[in-house]
């Protein structure tokens, strides 16, 4: 007789369980297992166990634990599907479960989601004397015959309440079947699981009050399982007939595209050929091409099915347009199509760019289709809501993803049950190299230091043994960042899910099972950059009345280029990094064509190729062509096979090849597999020589399609990028003091990132003026030509502060800090947010020194609360000066050194003048300034002066000590690195904020610049 395994949980259980899927089925297979059933608390890794079940050949059965509530009382049972109808209800009642945060199933919900499910009840000692028979009639009316009692012999144990169970079930003509509930695969992991229950339960397993897991819940071997149960071997044989009669399709690869609502008059296909010939006019997209274009994209959409899609991504970014949302002009592949085009989903013109259909939707390989839609991140959301309420919230969900114990993560997490001290938490996470993938096993291979600590004594040996076993687990779920899901039916018949946020569900599966299921996903993605420039426009309208629309902006303007072209990139999107500044130095852009190669061609691999743009750009190297017939595809490039769209048109022109094989043949090469090379070497070369191409030239043209096949960059996604990098290059270049208000305001809280645009601002002469409860609003502003500070830039001042000082200064401006304090109340005015605001110099306009107005904060504050003690309005009015306003306290004149420190401690960086500045006036001397460093040549020597923020001392491995040196002056931030000799000499003075004069020579690491320290001046 084959085993059976009925009650399995899987790791997919969040912490529930340590069984892996991978490694369960070898296991099951060497036991000869026929059938094992998944019984996870909710209906996670459904479709890893289903399709890991059926390519070991054993038959899967979906389980779901159940509460069943009857009089007051719940009794434990497993439902399991026994046909399509009971799959769909175990879908429905764990839906219902999870997004009510019900444990117990209602004797209602047992009834209406009753159909093709059997009822087994376990004896895991839960069972109480007295009322089970009228509960075994109940379930008898609900469940029919399909209701089984489940005897559990842990280990080999019989418990204390089997026999009376049994008889129960003998009373009541229910059949008996055995299990086992199996929760770890093996006895020697019963340790590790109980770390893992630990770890979910937060606590020690030191501690005495803690759950602790039953015993002997490992998976046992086929002749254990039958040893437990010599006595009642048909217990076993009625546990594999009542799996078998469990015959489910778990459904994928479904076409579960979402439907727009139209009337039924029209099909989806004809309003969108409307909608899209109403767009091609209004973009003035008379030429003949435009509308064969059209026709072709239409055809291909329709034949797929797509034409709702289409219409769905129209709508809701209309939505966002009509709601003054700043929506991307485009992401991805996407780009490539007109009918996204017409439609307003997009900003790139295909035709005007060049950009290919079928790098999009290929009708010679269908795939979903994936329109990528980027929104200013503030506002996402609103889109979000707006798409659950027009298809409601049972068709709309967000999508779950699984945190998993990294090797971080669960050296710390095993640590924290294990008791270590916080130290020793600490020492673990140094000794694990932060970098993406890294494994224990990894860091404890590759370093002595760590393998040394970890033998030092047995429980940290047993600390890793099982911080191993437990790595890689599910630990927790959250939203996915960006993936909402559209269903034409309600997701409940299709997928279980469970609360989310906002009001919005969330599958119980993540993105990659959800797809094989045939639904849908799409991309609301929240983009930064589009925030900085809505805040620009808006900071513009608002002060001078313009509306700065950039899909209306002239792509050929001037100082844009120059601007680029110096390599004055810093907050535009995409060009920012020391590298890309370099490259755009070495280009000298002129076009918007150049932005688009350069974001192309800034890529490992790729990047090799752009000094060989850039010198065939300026004419210092005559442009080649394998063959003429290359020139009207790489003409725009110099020559330089850039993008994947040029390989697909030289296939096509070349070889004779459609567009949609010319993508297969792109796909195919870039695998870069002998036998897929050769295949596709001798497809191109019939097709070139059938045109007339000589079989050289043939393969040649071939040999450079395979060179550059991995390096090709999706024309639609850099010509769409590279619009917001030239809408922000625009605005910096035009518009600079809003650039920089824009920005600042989205740097609040990285102080190195506020101190770097200040000095950019700086040497633009744009003037800096300080916070001030009179002038700010709460972020940013321009004001005279200059950027004021917003006060929540002010470090522990509470938003609630910052806004009832806006509201108050609605009636008028405050003439002293006693009335501000009167204004606000005493609900706002404390002592702990005004006192960052007097510090940064927000109340220097009331002309009372910085020291006076500290000293006088206690009086001001006991004003508020005898005048307005709550938001209120008081019995009296202030302005009748019933109160008499206390006077300022005497206090000497605060020393410029101390109002400088004071600013660094609440803003982050010194604001009225850097310490340097003076220190630079007193040498008399000119020093390189810190950000023009990254303008050096590698080895140029410099000098600098600077100041020390950070000393990072390290050992060579010969033991001797070095630093790396974190140095600022009022322009910014560099590193040093001081080599064991000198560090030597200069240690013992290199502390914090001690000013030095560095000599050494510039060397890049990684693109970013450092200073080899020769000698130090203090």
């Amino acid at each position: 007789m084959s085993i059976v395994y009925p009650h399995i949980t899987t790791s997919a259980d969040l912490l529930k369980s340590i069984v892996r899927v991978d490694d369960l089925f070898p296991f099951l297979t060497a036991q000869e297992a026929s059938a094992a059933a998944l019984v996870n608390t909710r209906l996670y890794g459904v479709l890893p166990f289903w399709e890991a079940a059926r390519r070991a050949g054993i038959h899967p059965v979906l389980g779901l634990p159940a509460a069943l509530e009857y009089e007051d009382r719940t009794y434990p049972a497993v439902l399991y599907a026994k046909s399509d109808a009971g799959y769909r209800n175990l879908l429905k009642l764990s839906s219902a479960l999870a997004t009510r945060d019900r444990e117990d199933v209602p004797d209602k919900w047992a009834a209406a989601y009753r159909e093709g499910l059997i009822c087994v009840l376990l004896n895991d000692g839960s069972w109480l004397p007295g009322g089970q028979d009228e509960f075994i009639r109940y379930l008898r009316t609900v469940y029919g015959q399909d209701v089984y009692g489940a005897v559990m012999r842990p280990g080999g144990v019989r418990t204390e309440v089997e026999a009376g169970f049994v008889t129960l079930c003998d009373d009541h003509g229910v059949p008996v079947i055995a299990t086992q509930a199996s929760r770890y695969l093996t006895k020697e992991e019963t340790f590790a699981f109980e770390a893992a229950s630990a770890i979910a339960q937060g606590v020690k397993l030191s501690d005495d009050e803690r759950p602790v897991p039953p015993a002997d819940q490992h998976v046992p071997e086929a002749e254990e399982f039958r040893s437990w149960f010599t006595d009642h071997p048909e217990w076993l044989e009625a546990s594999a007939r009542l799996m078998s009669e469990c015959q489910v399709t778990v459904p994928t690869d479904q076409k579960l595209l979402p439907v727009f609502p139209l009337p039924e008059s029209i099909s989806a296909a004809q309003y969108l050929r409307s909608a899209c010939e109403k767009g091609m006019a209004a973009r003035g997209c008379t030429h003949p091409d435009y509308q064969k274009r059209l026709d072709y994209e239409l055809t291909v959409i329709e034949s797929m099915g797509y034409s709702d899609y289409f219409l769905i991504v129209a709508d809701f970014v209309k939505f966002a347009r009509d709601s003054h949302i700043l929506t991307g002009p485009g992401r991805g592949s996407s780009a490539g199509s007109l009918v996204a085009y017409v439609l307003a989903i997009t900003d790139v013109d295909p035709l005007v760019h060049g950009l290919l259909f079928e790098r999009f939707l290929n009708p010679e390989r269908v795939t979903l289709p994936d329109i990528d839609i980027d929104f200013a991140d503030y506002r996402r959301q609103e889109v979000i809501e707006y798409v659950a309420r027009k298809y409601g919230p049972q068709r709309t969900a967000q999508i779950i993803t699984f945190g998993t114990l990294s090797a971080k993560a669960v050296a710390r997490d095993v640590g924290r049950v294990f008791g270590f001290p916080p130290e020793d938490l600490e020492t673990i996470s140094k000794m694990i190299p932060s970098k993406p993938g890294i494994t224990l096993a990894d860091a404890e291979s590759g370093s002595a230091e760590f393998r040394a600590w970890i033998t030092e004594n047995e429980e940290r040996k047993k600390w890793f043994q099982t911080a191993s076993a437990l790595e890689g687990l599910p630990r927790n779920a959250s939203t996915h960042a960006a993936g909402i899901i559209l269903s034409p039916i309600p997701l409940v018949n299709v997928v279980p899910i469970e609360k989310g946020n906002e009001g919005i569900f969330m599958t119980q599966w993540p993105m990659n099972e959800l797809e094989k299921t045939g639904l849908l996903k799409m991309d609301f993605l929240g983009l930064r950059n589009l925030t900085i420039l809505e805040r620009i426009r808006h900071l513009l309208n608002r002060d001078t009345g313009h509306w700065l629309d950039y899909r209306q902006l002239p792509l050929n303007d001037e100082q844009t280029y120059q601007l680029l072209a110096a390599g004055d990139t810093t907050g535009i999107f995409q060009l920012e990094s020391e590298g890309m500044r370099r490259a755009l130095q070495l280009i000298q852009p002129t076009g918007f064509n150049d932005i688009v190669a350069v974001n192309a061609l800034f890529r490992p691999g790729p990047m090799d190729f752009i000094p060989l743009y850039a010198k065939r750009k300026k004419g210092e190297e005559p442009v080649r062509f394998l063959h003429p017939a290359l020139e009207p595809i790489l003409g725009e490039t110099y020559g330089v096979i850039v993008y994947q769209e040029q390989i697909m048109r030289i296939a096509s022109e070349m070889a004779g090849f459609s567009l949609g094989e010319a993508d297969l043949l792109r796909r195919a090469v870039s695998k870069k597999k002998r036998e897929i090379l050769d295949d596709e070497r001798a497809h191109f070369i019939k097709g070139a020589t059938g045109k007339g191409y000589s079989q050289p030239v043939a393969n040649d043209v071939y040999d450079l399609i395979v060179r550059f096949a991995n390096y090709g960059f999706p024309k639609s996604h850099a010509v769409a990028y590279s619009l917001i990098s030239y809408w922000l290059a625009y605005a910096k270049a035009h518009h600079p003091a809003y650039f920089y208000a824009a920005l600042l305001s989205g740097a609040a809280g990285n102080p190195e990132k506020v101190n770097q645009l200040l000095q950019e601002a700086k040497s633009r002469h744009i003037p800096l003026l300080p916070p001030s409860v009179q002038k700010s609003g709460s972020g940013f502003r321009v004001e005279g030509g200059g950027v004021r500070f917003g006060l929540n830039a002010v470090k522990d001042v509470p938003g609630s502060a910052v806004k009832a000082i806006l509201e108050a200064r609605k009636t008028g401006p405050f003439d002293s800090l006693f009335h501000i304090a009167e204004r606000i109340s005493g609900v706002h005015f404390k002592r702990k947010s005004m006192e960052p605001l007097i510090k940064a110099g927000a109340f220097d306009d009331f002309g009372v020194d910085r020291s006076v107005l500290l000293a006088s904060l206690e009086a001001a504050a006991k004003h508020a609360e005898l005048v307005r003690p709550s938001e209120e309005p008081g019995l009296f009015d202030p302005a009748e000066d019933i109160f008499i306003k206390p006077k300022y306290t005497k206090a000497s004149l605060m020393p410029d050194r101390v109002k400088l420190e004071f600013e660094k401690e609440v803003l982050g960086f010194y604001l009225s003048e850097h310490p340097l500045e003076q220190e630079k006036q007193k040498r008399g001397r000119n020093f390189l300034p810190v950000n023009k460093i990254r303008n050096c040549r590698n080895g140029q020597a410099v000098t600098v002066l600077a100041m020390v923020l950070d000393v990072k001392q390290i050992r060579t491995k010969k033991g001797e000590a070095m630093a790396f040196l974190t140095l600022q002056d009022e322009t910014g931030e560099t590193r040093a690195t001081v080599f064991p000799r000198e560090y030597a000499a200069y240690a013992p003075s290199l502390g914090d904020q001690a000013v030095i004069e560095i000599q050494g020579t510039v060397e890049f690491w990684n693109q970013k610049p450092s200073i080899i320290c020769k000698s130090i001046t203090f």
